[in-house]
């Protein structure tokens, strides 16, 4: 167990040798800083040789016992500036205060000037410098300015000493950060005077300015009044035009609505009229159709039928005639072949119907009753109207006589039968 606790004190002893070790070896450098190592010479380029090299932020190796490492802030440095009875141009003592930023410069070939001239030296010894240096430069850029220069523009007296001063400053190795004047002032009233003047000049100027307004603004109001009322004016002629248009609009839309309105009045009964016309010839198309269903066809049909009966009463008229024709011939035939007995035989067919139409004459008589009236010879009255009959038969075959040419009781005659031939 004790063997086991040394070996654990050898090893942290080793741990804690080799840390120091170690860090003797290592230099670590922070951002806001710059580590000077000196010790050991080196050559430049041109030949040059210096005794120390600088390190800007991060690490590098030393030769412990052999090399120094010494640190320089890199921290912004507030200093005041303040100068008095410091003269003008005109010979005007003015006091000036004011304030200034500037640290070490870190740049490529303004860094050797600051570690050649403030390594090693204490904290207040830059700023001091420093602040002796912008107060000179503060002086001398003074000397070139009027107090109303100083006065009215610090940020050109600020430009001008901040110009005037870089040199200086970069020549010692710092760098100038910021630089504001903060107070102007003098001793014996002169700015207090040149202000009481400006102001009075402010204040005439700003009287006369107002009473230029003022006067302007009159001028603007009276012109603003004019241009109201032309614009006024000129708005109520716009207007009197416009309703001019308008009415002169509105009556021409109202004869063109007029117009219009009578065109399809117009339209309308034409529209009307033609529907009408269109109905009408609807209707009389309808009622040709009814007359032609009702009475036309119907009367076509008839006339057709009454054609076609016609056709078949004259084509059975035809027949009969051609048949009676027929009949006549050959009749006329035999009356030729008959010789002088065809008379006879002619008034013999001829009799039956001679005899119906003598009938017929007195057919239609109708004798109901028949009044002898006596006239003083009342026994002859009956015999002589018997007799009166056969003379009455008599002059009514003479008539027929006279009008066919054929003598009834002649034919009627009694002919002895003719002797038939002998023979031989």
């Amino acid at each position: 167990m004790e063997i086991l606790v040394t070996i654990a004190g050898l090893v942290i002893l080793a741990i804690i040798v080799v840390t120091l070790a170690v860090k003797a070896f290592i230099v670590i450098c922070p951002p806001n800083q710059i580590a000077v190592i000196t010790g050991r010479t080196r050559e430049l380029t041109a030949g040059t040789v210096i005794g120390y090299r600088v390190l800007r932020g991060g690490r590098t190796l030393r030769w412990p016992i052999i090399e120094k490492v010494q640190f320089m802030d890199l921290n912004t440095i507030a200093i005041e500036v303040a100068v008095t009875n410091a003269y003008s141009k005109g010979a005007i003592p003015l006091n000036v205060q004011g304030i200034a930023n500037v640290k070490l410069s870190s740049r490529e070939g303004l860094l050797e000037n600051s570690v050649e001239r403030f390594l090693g030296r204490p904290p207040e010894y830059i700023p001091q410098l420093a602040k002796e240096t912008l107060e000179a430069n503060l002086r001398g850029v003074l000397a070139t300015l009027t107090p109303e220069e100083v006065n009215e523009d610090r940020l050109k007296f600020a430009q001008t000493l901040i110009e005037e001063a870089d040199d200086d400053i970069k020549t010692l190795g710092l760098e100038l950060d910021v630089l504001k004047i903060q107070n102007v002032t003098d001793e014996v009233g002169y700015l207090d005077s040149v202000g009481r003047r400006q102001t009075a000049a402010v204040l005439k100027e700003a009287r006369i300015a107002e009473a230029q307004r003022h006067t302007e603004a009159e001028e603007e109001e009276a012109e603003a009044r004019k241009r109201a009322e032309i614009a006024r004016v000129q708005a109520d002629l716009a207007v009197v035009e416009r309703q001019n248009e308008l009415r002169v609009r509105t009556a021409e839309l109202e004869k063109i609505a007029a117009a219009k309105e009578e065109e399809a009045k117009v339209e309308a009964d034409r529209a009307r009229v033609v529907a009408e016309q269109e109905l009408e010839a609807a209707r009389i198309e309808l009622q040709n159709r009814r007359l032609e269903a009702d009475v036309i066809a119907p009367a076509r049909a008839r006339r057709e039928a009454m054609e076609l009966e016609a056709k078949g009463e004259a084509a059975s008229i035809i027949e009969d005639g051609q048949a009676q024709i027929e009949v006549f011939r050959r009749l006329v035939e035999q009356y030729h072949a008959a010789g002088t007995e065809a008379e006879q035989i002619f008034v013999l067919n001829m009799l039956p119907e001679l005899i119906d139409k003598i009938v017929s004459t007195v057919k239609s008589v109708s004798i109901d009753k028949v009044s002898v009236i006596d006239g003083g010879n009342g026994s002859q009255q009956i015999p002589g109207l018997l007799s009166q009959l056969p003379g009455s038969v008599i002059k009514l075959t003479e008539q027929i006589e006279n009008a066919t040419g054929v003598n009834i009781l002649s034919g009627l005659a009694h002919r002895p039968a003719e002797q038939p031939a002998e023979t031989d």
